[in-house]
């Protein structure tokens, strides 16, 4: 398995829907969350660059898909943050329709990193997302994010609540804890994306199935 350097990562576009996206071509891994659950600062502390992401003092302002390359082909997708109380109601349906068709029709889309916040995971919405990745057979890794607001016990009980839920999702989902602050989980979280990252893209499965 190929280990990938995160930290070339460069950002590439953003977009308010799939039609402004690039080609649907080459592997995607897109991070989903709650607008309060550290996105930007996850994407941040892979990459080891202080502001690859633009961290928020005000959550909700991902309002669109935001693209980076990793290599050439490789791309991370910050998709707009959701369940933002502050924004207005139709601004929120309209996201979670971006989300939706992005989820459901970018066949690059090879896995999804769904973040909460360890102290209030599994809300509505980031059920609905894991259900939605389940449906289209994408992979989910669930990161517990601010893991060290938390003693080591009530995280450790946190996870292994988190992790005994996801069974019921009846699909591929990995849950771990994460601290952007002490850099804990980002390791693994490396080690899942260099997995994903290592699957042969589909125009390359067909030439060797041609050969």
């Amino acid at each position: 398995m190929t280990s990938w350097n995160y930290h070339v990562t460069h950002f590439v576009t953003s977009a308010p829907d799939i039609r402004h996206l690039p080609a649907d071509s080459g592997i995607e891994v897109a991070f989903a969350g709650r607008s309060n659950a550290g996105k930007s600062s996850a994407l941040n502390a892979l990459t080891n660059q202080k502001s690859l992401a633009r961290t928020s003092k005000t959550p909700g302002r991902t309002q669109l898909i935001n693209l980076f390359q990793v290599a050439e082909g490789y791309r991370l997708v910050d998709l707009p943050g959701y369940g933002y109380a502050e924004v207005p109601e139709e601004m929120k349906r309209k996201w979670q329709r971006a989300l939706a068709e992005y989820l459901q029709m970018r066949n690059c889309l090879k896995g999804l990193v769904v973040l909460m916040d360890i102290r209030h995971p599994l809300k509505d919405l980031d059920q609905q997302m894991i259900q939605w990745a389940v449906a289209s057979e994408i992979p989910v890794l669930v990161l517990l994010t601010k893991a060290d607001k938390l003693a080591s016990g009530a995280r450790k009980s946190q996870l292994n609540m988190v992790r005994e839920a996801a069974l019921a999702f009846m699909g591929d989902v990995q849950v771990e804890t994460f601290s952007s602050l002490k850099k804990s989980g980002v390791d693994k979280l490396r080690q899942k994306l260099d997995s994903w990252f290592s699957q042969l893209p589909p125009a390359v499965l067909e030439e060797e199935a041609q050969a």
